[in-house]
């Protein structure tokens, strides 16, 4: 049985205060509203991974997640985090490979495949992700770059390790442009990215979850979330409203 997931991406956004007062709310309402097996993940800014985790306190239902890590263990490297310092906090999860950090920063899948190491040699959850932009979707070649993506930075990965990681499949030309990808497409692209992994580790490509991250809302998380290969999502604007995201939670 894959694990049902629903993670947050708050990006660079909201004062601390902001952020307490979301966090606040999310919790009351997860406790009264949601029903079923979902985990919540509330991936916030550095500054707030520890307030926000102190806030959950002892919460089963809701975890709090980091949205990059070094590739570097430690050292020189003035405004980096490391896995490691992720784990001295006892965050469990973090984002690796978003599409804001391929393209502003530059990662690319070796870089990605070294952070993924990072995570999992210190007991974090990897959330991957990986998607194309819209000029790769127009010219047809979608499938052999978010192929090759997941190959770049994971296909080294033993069997047991890759049951430690989460995929979140993103079309980038559906974030934050208010376009979303049909059902269908979303279908057809998870499924892919299971069958790829299938060829590589056979049966335990059905043990691992696959989140689409592309402009979930509240009025179309229930059809995404209906498909037999997509697992929850990872949710961005929709996450900094808290009945918005709650409503998607519910929709697992």
């Amino acid at each position: 049985m894959r694990n049902k997931i629903v993670a947050g991406n708050w990006k660079m956004n909201k004062s601390l205060a902001e952020a307490q007062s979301l966090t606040a709310e999310i919790i009351g309402m997860v406790a009264d509203e949601v029903k079923g097996n979902v985990k919540v993940v509330l991936c916030t800014p550095f500054p707030y991974l520890h307030p926000v985790k102190s806030q959950l306190g002892n919460n089963d239902r809701i975890a709090v997640g980091a949205q990059n890590c070094s590739e570097h263990e430690s050292g020189a490297y003035t405004g980096e985090t490391s896995a490691a310092m992720l784990a001295s906090m006892n965050i469990p999860y973090v984002i690796i490979g978003h599409s804001e950090r391929r393209q502003y920063f530059g990662e690319d899948g070796a870089l990605l495949a070294t952070k993924v190491d990072k995570a999992l040699a210190h007991g974090l959850t990897p959330i991957f992700c990986c998607g194309e932009p819209l000029e790769i979707r127009e010219a047809g070649t979608h499938e052999a770059l978010v192929t090759k993506q997941v190959a770049e930075s994971l296909f080294h990965l033993s069997a047991v390790a890759l049951q430690k990681v989460v995929i979140a499949y993103e079309p980038v030309w559906a974030i934050g442009t208010g376009k979303t990808a049909s059902s269908q497409q979303a279908q057809d692209m998870h499924a892919l990215i299971r069958k790829h992994l299938a060829s590589k580790y056979g049966a335990v490509a059905e043990n691992i979850s696959i989140l689409y991250g592309g402009s979930v809302k509240a009025d179309n998380a229930k059809e995404l979330f209906a498909c037999a290969d997509v697992d929850g999502g990872l949710v961005g604007g929709a996450s900094l409203k808290s009945r918005e995201f709650v409503e998607i939670v519910k929709a697992i």
